[in-house]
């Protein structure tokens, strides 16, 4: 069996402004189970950075162990790439983001490489705003090991071996939002229209973006009594509101009922429009944000779209101030000035 794309493409694929199709965004052939959710969000992300116009070599791509750390095999092929070991991750994603700030850094895990191996490093990168996009493909699960339950499997949940799960979840979106995200966002791998311009979103983003997907397992806790199967998902599901995301320079001629939606400002000028938003939530409010969490938790719902956005922290290359040249194009006398330089510093500490 191979796993390599076949090379011949319709010669009229559409192209985006840098004359590029969706080919040069793709990877190789999955080799995840059939209907896995992690393809859908790989989908998603080529989507995304196709109609985003980026440059595949501009963008770095970080991940662990587990299903969801092989999808960077899946998507944007000409990019950079960093398979770490397990949960170290945002350790990786930290030193390369501080030697070349000119890459977009996207970081993919998954609940058990995220919330039990990779939590202690998870916490750090969320609570210094490290400029990236962080996706964890969220399946309850441990596929790789035969499906046992994960940290963010529902208490009351129910294995394909029948077993029922005693523990609390941890609920990733509301560790990010109290640890400091600017950026927290929920989708289900099923809704393309409302995940890809969530990513797009993420991707515009100056700070930590924080994407939670849930990702059901085919194989493993796709069953009846799972809360992370699709049946379940689409049944319980409450979207904040629908998300169009627009790039700059495009003219916005959409109009709605005053009081029912709300735009967003980006960092780099793109907009996202949320329309019909929930009752009593509000994106800018984080007591809002987190109160909306709750309410759908209580009421076995999963909450999905852009939970909260803030503008107004700052990443941290600008709470280091840290150089805004990238390290790797430092010359050696600007990187060791030399003993006199040395001794200015010194003296000006005394």
């Amino acid at each position: 069996m191979s796993f390599l794309r076949p090379k011949f493409r319709h010669p009229h694929l559409p192209t985006n402004e840098l004359g590029y199709t969706t080919t040069e965004y793709e990877g190789s052939l999955s080799t995840l189970c059939a209907g896995c959710g992690h393809d859908s969000i790989s989908a998603a992300i080529v989507q995304a950075c196709f109609e985003m116009n980026i440059e595949p070599h501009k963008v770095a791509k970080l991940s662990g162990i587990g299903c969801s750390s092989k999808t960077p095999a899946y998507f944007l092929g000409n990019s950079h790439g960093f398979n770490t070991v397990h949960g170290r991750m945002p350790s990786v994603a930290t030193g390369a983001n501080l030697a070349n700030r000119d890459l977009i850094y996207l970081g993919v895990s998954g609940d058990g490489d995220t919330a039990s191996i990779g939590m202690g490093q998870f916490v750090h990168a969320v609570r210094r705003n490290l400029n990236m996009v962080y996706i964890v493909m969220n399946n309850g699960c441990y596929g790789l090991t035969k499906g046992q339950d994960s940290a963010t499997a529902d208490r009351g949940s129910k294995s394909k071996a029948g077993s029922v799960n005693p523990f609390e979840s941890i609920d990733l979106c509301g560790l990010a939002l109290e640890l400091g995200a600017s950026f927290v966002g929920q989708s289900f791998s099923g809704d393309k229209e409302q995940l890809i311009p969530l990513i797009k979103a993420a991707m515009s983003h100056k700070g930590f973006a924080f994407v939670n997907v849930i990702s059901p397992c085919v194989t493993f806790n796709n069953n009846v009594g799972s809360t992370k199967s699709y049946d379940y998902v689409r049944q319980h599901m409450e979207a904040t509101a629908t998300v169009d995301f627009v790039p700059m320079m495009t003219e916005i001629t959409a109009s709605y009922e005053q009081g029912s939606d709300a735009t967003i400002s980006m960092h780099d000028g793109t907009l996202l429009h949320l329309h019909k938003l929930a009752d009593g939530w509000d994106p800018s409010d984080k007591l809002s944000a987190i109160h909306a969490l709750q309410h759908a938790r209580n009421e076995a719902k999963v909450l999905t779209g852009l939970i909260y956005y803030s503008a107004d922290g700052h990443e941290l290359h600008d709470v280091l101030n840290s150089s805004e040249r990238p390290l790797n194009s430092l010359r050696q006398e600007e990187l060791c000035p030399g003993v006199a330089k040395l001794e200015e510093i010194n003296k000006g500490l005394r």
